[in-house]
């Protein structure tokens, strides 16, 4: 076989498809984020980003900035190993104190990323509770997915917030078998958001777990930030809240929270957590002061709720089609990689508009979209360009339409 030539082989056909992703190279301007500039071999210009997971643009917020700094003249750069091996910083001590607190629970524990919190904790529950059934939501994140199967347990996956089914899967267990339900509050490709409370009452109902991943809502919702379970008054129905550090918060992580037992439980023995160098003591430092900000200002949450609403009216006015959510998720339908890939370079190289293309295998065949996330560091005159430049790409492409009426 020759290696060299599957390898270029399956990258070709994915250039075919429309699916082959290509990285932007951006350096983003701190202080005027999101303003950035882009580089292409020679060829260097400035460009708005939109679509960011840094939601609220604490990663320039100076409260981190500064938090940051003062760590990394106190401790130096890294951690020096994993928590194990070379000890826990009092940095991690005092972010996962500020987590615990956040999310109303006895504990909380780091993890290197969201992707890496959600293998661990899923793979080490599910594979160490005996005879564990996960019941997992049909559109749960890959790295929820990969946990899931790693821990080898018995897996039924429910119908996308379809509590009805859930139920039915549920019932049809002995009620003393231990069961997780794994779901998340919003979902990162639709913007839609789970039916949290009625999840909630079934596990209660039949005697299961709750697994709540709240990435994509933390920071956001909340009176303190503390997502979509904190606003609807339901923390301390959930077993388990997984987060990130990596999206509202502007810096990199990912956690869990629960009771001190389930904390201590996973620390002890999730080889994703035991086997792996700890976060920099000034990453450490940097969410502790985006969470301390947030839980008691809601500015940032306020003007991003603003420019969402903006966004999506001046959308409707001029027909683009776009999903309607209650969510800061703005998934603008195309349907066709190849016209996806098109708008997403043109809106780049035409009016420096950075818009990642979402493709297959992110979203189903025939979904394809761009996903906008306003933030409260873009500005009026930077929404106004960037529908401006999405009418004149959309007629280009001859895509269709919504009325009005329809949207």
């Amino acid at each position: 076989m020759n290696y060299q030539d599957f390898f270029e082989n399956k990258l070709a056909d994915l250039r075919d498809e429309g699916n082959y992703r290509v990285f932007a190279d951006l350096e983003r301007h701190q202080g005027a984020f999101p303003k950035a500039t882009n580089r292409i071999d020679d060829v260097v210009r400035e460009v708005t980003i939109w679509c960011s997971n840094d939601y609220l643009g604490m990663g320039q917020h100076p409260d981190v900035l500064a938090a940051m700094h003062e760590a990394l003249d106190l401790s130096g750069a890294g951690a020096g190993g994993t928590r194990n091996i070379s000890g826990t910083t009092h940095y991690h001590v005092l972010l996962e104190k500020e987590l615990a607190d956040l999310h109303g629970k006895q504990d909380a524990l780091l993890f290197t990323s969201g992707y890496v919190s959600n293998w661990a904790a899923l793979s080490t529950l599910a594979s160490r509770l005996p005879d564990c059934l996960v019941l997992s939501d049909a559109l749960n994140h890959s790295s929820m997915i990969e946990g899931i199967r790693h821990s080898r347990a018995d897996c039924k996956v429910w119908r996308h917030n379809d509590v009805a089914h859930l139920e039915e899967l549920l019932a049809a267990q002995p009620l003393d078998r231990p069961k997780l339900i794994a779901f998340e509050s919003v979902y990162s490709m639709d913007g839609d958001i789970a039916p949290i409370a009625e999840i909630c009452a079934l596990a209660a109902k039949y005697n299961a777990m709750t697994y709540l991943d709240e990435v994509h809502a933390v920071g956001l919702y909340g009176p303190r930030g503390g997502g979509i379970a904190e606003r609807e008054g339901l923390m301390d129905q959930i077993t388990l809240i997984e987060g990130t550090l990596g999206k509202a918060f502007g810096v990199v992580g990912g956690y869990i929270a629960a009771s001190a037992a389930l904390c201590d439980f996973i620390r002890s023995f999730a080889s994703g957590f035991i086997f792996t160098t700890a976060l920099p003591p000034a990453v450490a430092a940097g969410a502790t002061a985006s969470i301390r900000h947030l839980k008691q200002s809601r500015v940032e949450r306020d003007l991003q709720k603003l420019r969402v609403a903006e966004v999506r009216e001046k959308l409707t006015e001029i027909g683009i089609p776009h999903v309607d959510n209650p969510s800061h998720i703005i998934p603008v339908m195309v349907g066709d990689p190849v016209k996806c890939k098109f708008i997403s370079d043109m809106l780049l190289d035409e009016f420096g508009i950075y818009i990642q293309p979402i493709n297959y295998p992110t979203v189903p065949k025939g979904t394809e979209r761009l996903r906008i996330t306003p933030s409260p560091v873009h500005t009026p005159e930077d929404v106004d360009r960037l529908v401006t430049a999405l009418g004149d790409l959309w007629t280009r492409c001859q895509l269709a339409r919504m009325p009005i009426a329809a949207q």
